[in-house]
């Protein structure tokens, strides 16, 4: 009997050793290096002529969405959900994955057969939480099993519209000798789900499990194989989930979804702005607001920063939703350019509402906290900022700059300082009923940002 070859593979990154390590070299992590055996498959030749089309052959106008019944989805997927799609959802335990997609099954079982496969849950466990969440509905089929293969064939007997996985991670194919979970399982289940979803032109949902550092647990390959990876975000502590696509080949992968947990499950965020700015504090410094852009959306987030005296030999740098390499290159600005010293303080940056900020158009609004924290100077209630800081000290253009200023004009605000090489991109319907002013680097910022305070 011919011995069963083993590998050696990283459950971080999927990278396979012919023997076992004690770091990854690719990852550089420790102790994640597991031993798998390889299953061995016969090689058989398929005997199929495969004839290529040329790019006008192929037809999308048939191309088809289904309408999740939730808007904020609908964004973050580009439109709704793709035939023939594979889709990876991701999040913290207890984010609301399982119920999100529940919610949605009482949307889509009104337009079509929806196939619900539970792998962590009993179907008396979905249906007493169907229950709780009001979702009903004679085609919504329930399935609670974990061998992929029957699954796989169960879904190709019934021919759903929708197939909902919950979760990858649970599936396994008898025949690999791996446990479930294990790279080689998730691989090539969703590879199997992969190849259904393609034939047959049935969207399909699965649900991924995360890592103990946030990312999506599974081989690194798991995220290319399907075409869409969506991520939720936020604190459980908190009742804001923000769901974001990592990856979409069928639309932006900049939208941004706002949900809010009830007791009665997500429910949408239709003006994010205002919930991100609730609750705003008034007559303290270091606040101040900015309009960032998520995909096509403007949003208006709370920056909030603390300046205090340090009480250690190195002063403390701390960022919550907000890039620390970027701050600390902000206070190095401002200390070069401005005169503005924080050698002797501790800096505390915080984004309000569980936003994390990417962009560069951010940096303005950054500064503009620092300043106020530094000199305990409260700023006006209806000012808003948006730029993005050069290590000159200068104000970079940005774009979406009519959006952002049309977005600041509807909550209210009266001021809006942006940098002075984006007034050019402004029309003066996007200026009805706000002051705007444009500012070339940090010292007419600043000024500007006085000059208001005194008004």
């Amino acid at each position: 009997m011919a011995k069963q070859k083993v590998s050696y593979i990283c459950s971080e990154c999927g990278h396979v050793y012919p023997k076992w390590v004690g770091r990854c070299t690719e990852c550089g992590e420790w102790n994640t290096v597991t031993e798998q055996e390889e299953t061995p498959r016969a090689h058989v030749k398929s005997g199929r002529t495969l004839k290529p089309k040329t790019l006008g052959e192929i037809s999308v106008k048939d191309d088809v969405r289904f309408k999740t019944g939730s808007g904020e989805l609908d964004r973050v997927l580009g439109g709704g959900l793709v035939a023939g799609s594979l889709v990876l959802l991701s999040g913290d335990p207890g984010i609301g994955k399982s119920t999100l997609l529940l919610q949605i099954c009482s949307f889509l079982d009104k337009t079509g057969k929806i196939l619900y496969v539970s792998g962590e849950e009993s179907e008396r466990q979905i249906k007493l939480r169907a229950d709780r969440l009001g979702v009903t509905g004679d085609n919504l089929w329930l399935l609670s099993d974990n061998d992929c293969e029957a699954i796989n064939a169960s879904i190709i007997e019934e021919k759903p519209d929708v197939v909902i996985i919950d979760s990858i991670q649970t599936m396994q194919i008898t025949d690999i000798s791996s446990a479930q979970g294990s790279i080689t399982q998730v691989r090539e289940c969703t590879s199997v789900f992969m190849q259904t979803a393609k034939k047959y032109g049935i969207p399909i949902i699965i649900v991924g499990h995360v890592n103990k550092d946030g990312g999506i647990a599974g081989p690194k390959v798991l995220e290319h194989i399907v075409d869409t990876v969506l991520t939720f975000e936020g604190d459980k502590q908190l009742s804001y989930r923000i769901l974001r696509a990592v990856k979409n080949r069928f639309g932006s992968t900049n939208e941004l979804g706002v949900f809010r947990m009830t007791d009665k499950g997500l429910e949408e965020v239709a003006n994010p702005s205002e919930m991100l700015l609730s609750g705003r504090p008034s007559g303290i410094s270091g606040i101040s607001v900015l309009c960032t852009v998520e995909g096509s959306r403007p949003l208006l987030s709370e920056v909030q920063s603390l300046v205090t005296k340090t009480g250690f030999g190195n002063p403390r740098r701390s960022a919550d939703g907000f890039d620390y390499n970027r701050l600390c290159l902000i206070l190095a600005v401002l200390e070069k350019r401005t005169g503005y010293l924080f050698g002797q303080f501790d800096v505390y940056v915080n984004i309000t509402g569980g936003m994390r900020l990417t962009e560069p158009a951010a940096d303005a609004a950054v500064a503009l906290s620092l300043f106020s924290g530094l000199c305990d100077r409260v700023l006006p209630e209806d000012l808003a900022v948006f730029g993005e800081i050069g290590l000159g000290g200068e104000l970079r253009a940005v774009s979406h700059a009519s959006e952002r200023v049309r977005e600041c004009a509807r909550l209210g605000f009266k001021t809006c300082i942006l940098p002075k090489s984006s007034l050019s991109s402004l029309d003066k319907r996007d200026c009805a009923g706000i002051r705007v002013i444009g500012a070339a680097n940090l010292t007419q910022l600043f000024k500007a940002a006085e000059s208001v305070t005194g008004a």
